[in-house]
């Protein structure tokens, strides 16, 4: 059995990182008027769900507030795909590319929320 040492060895915020970063390179290309909204905003919360993680994964030897990062992680995760939906709708983001960030988001979601229902399995 590995253990897992370092939140960037975990498999969610592995994937969170790299869909955040896709989400940085796509924003890059969107208009100038959009930076202090859409740009801004979807930036922060991406980066904030790998951000929650990491700092719920050295809370773990607390096992609510491990939860409790969890639980941050994927209402941003939620509020990333929010964005996603307004990029989407503004013409921002090609079809392809938001499903696949939708999708990426949906499986972090899921992956986080069987993280905090076995929250006890990964406390310390």
């Amino acid at each position: 059995m590995n253990i897992i040492k370092s939140h960037r060895e975990l498999n969610v915020y592995k994937l969170a990182f790299t869909s955040s970063m896709k989400i940085f390179n796509f924003s890059r290309k969107f208009p100038k008027e959009e930076t202090y909204s859409l740009t801004d905003q979807i930036r922060r919360s991406s980066r904030s769900v790998c951000s929650n993680i990491a700092e719920g994964f050295r809370r773990r030897k607390y096992p609510k507030a491990f939860s409790n990062k969890l639980n941050e992680s994927e209402a941003e995760a939620a509020e990333t795909q929010n964005w996603l939906d307004f990029a989407f709708s503004c013409g921002y983001l090609d079809e392809d590319s938001y499903h696949l960030l939708d999708k990426d988001y949906d499986m972090i979601i899921g992956m986080l929320v069987n993280m905090e229902r076995n929250s006890v399995k990964w406390s310390l």
